[in-house]
């Protein structure tokens, strides 16, 4: 593990990390990186899988372009759509983060694979992967991705060899109002938040410059129109194949457990949600006083010492480490809760938190920021409160029938297989992302 965390590429990245965005953020982001590689996380998803430092790797293409100008054969006559019968996707992408890796580019690639559209997708940095993908693609897809000199060289090329090009994002990273007024961002290190600040308008610079948009709801693609005049299109995150075996697995494994526990979980993906909980913490505290057998879940990342002193006698929390073990801590629940502050940036925000829980049938209670109430069917698959002041009278009344709770969280499983398991319907994937590829 220490000879991979030594190369010189990630050396250099470390270094113009502290240079760029100061010591603290470039020793998070190694932190970070060393967690992925102890997982075993896949190589190149979260690092080059070559020393090439990005700085020089804006250059790998040049000598390339040169010879085919001097032989006059820099452009292509068609593109490559039109002569070739089989769809080619090349995805190159940001794939640090594992969730948004999973429903924004394993997941895709195994949708469009089941339509005969193979789909090779590469993290920025491997940039000789990047490069060959994109020699035998009919179809670019940019997945976010910023303004940056390797990544412009890979929208060169992709121009040269007349390939479509989409680009997708499942936040708001281009926006400076939904940064500004992000809750979250009170739970960081005030330099984190200006560094996100710094960087949205590389992101809206790329995003520009493809030729249609692809994002994850229908609220992100509203606040995306007021940045952009590409067309926008929607394609929600949905449960493919995998998640729904996993979640069988771990439901079949949870169903063993009797210990008379009434849990409710609270998953937090990334940093910052502890702004989130606070919206209903003091419901949730009034929750637990009111039996004893009720305990609090917090899956994934917290800061539990800003917790309610309440609190933390009757909470349980399970770090992330792959997805798969993930959901076998939820299972355990009895149910979910999905608090959101509300202001932009949640507004932007998808329902995956919702597939998670119905994976393994949980019902799960969420509020009407986000497109988790789009996805919810309130009283059948789960709650959806009126108002932030409605959590725990939805608790109470999941906690009172522990057998209606279990046949909501039933119908929340099979309401995920039927309705949002990957099929073409238009509340999943916009018909024009379809007709992108095939046409």
């Amino acid at each position: 593990m220490l000879r991979t965390l030594l190369r010189p590429a990630l050396i250099w990245r470390f270094c113009a990390s502290a240079r760029e965005e100061g010591l603290t953020q470039a020793l998070r982001k190694a932190r970070i990186h060393a967690g992925r590689v102890w997982r075993g996380d896949g190589r190149s998803a979260v690092a080059p899988a070559t020393d090439v430092p990005s700085g020089v790797a804006a250059f790998y293409l040049s000598g390339t372009w040169q010879s085919l100008a001097r032989a006059g054969g820099f452009a292509v006559s068609q593109p490559p759509a039109v002569l070739s019968r089989r769809r080619r996707i090349a995805l190159i992408g940001d794939l640090n983060l594992p969730q948004c890796r999973k429903y924004r580019v394993e997941q895709l690639a195994a949708f469009w694979l089941a339509r005969d559209v193979e789909v090779v997708h590469s993290h920025y940095l491997d940039v000789p992967r990047s490069v060959h993908a994109l020699q035998e693609a009919t179809h670019l897809i940019e997945y976010r991705l910023r303004a940056m000199p390797v990544n412009a060289m890979y929208r060169y090329e992709a121009r040269r060899l007349k390939l479509p090009v989409l680009y997708d994002l499942d936040d708001p990273l281009f926006s400076v109002p939904a940064y500004e007024t992000y809750h979250n961002m009170t739970a960081l290190d005030p330099s984190l938040k200006q560094h996100f600040l710094t960087e949205a308008p590389s992101y809206l610079e790329t995003m520009n410059g493809a030729d249609i948009l692809s994002v994850s709801t229908p609220g992100m693609a509203a606040h995306t129109r007021d940045f952009t005049p590409r067309p926008v299109f929607v394609r929600r995150n949905f449960a493919d194949a995998q998640t729904l075996d996993q979640g069988r697995l771990a439901l079949a494994e949870a169903a063993a457990r009797d210990d008379s526990l009434f849990r409710v979980a609270f998953a937090s993906g990334s940093q910052g949600h502890e702004a989130d909980f606070a919206v209903i913490a003091d419901q949730i505290a009034a929750f637990l006083d009111g039996a004893g057998n009720r305990r609090l879940v917090i899956l994934g990342h917290f800061d539990t010492r800003r917790l309610p002193t309440v609190l933390r006698d009757r909470v349980e929390v399970h770090g992330f480490s792959t997805y798969d073990s993930y959901l076998h801590s939820l299972a355990r629940a009895d149910c979910a809760v999905m608090p959101l502050a509300d202001d932009l940036f949640n507004r932007c925000k998808s329902a995956v938190r919702v597939i998670d829980a119905a994976a393994v049938g949980l019902p799960s209670i969420v509020g009407r920021v986000s497109d988790m109430a789009h996805v919810v069917r309130g009283g059948r698959t789960g709650i959806v409160v009126p108002d932030d002041s409605g959590w725990l009278s939805a608790l109470e009344t999941l906690a009172d029938d522990p057998a209606g709770t279990r046949a909501m969280g039933a119908a929340a499983r099979r309401d995920l297989e039927t309705r949002w398991s990957g099929q073409e319907a238009a509340h999943i994937i916009a018909p024009e992302l379809l007709e992108w590829v095939r046409g």
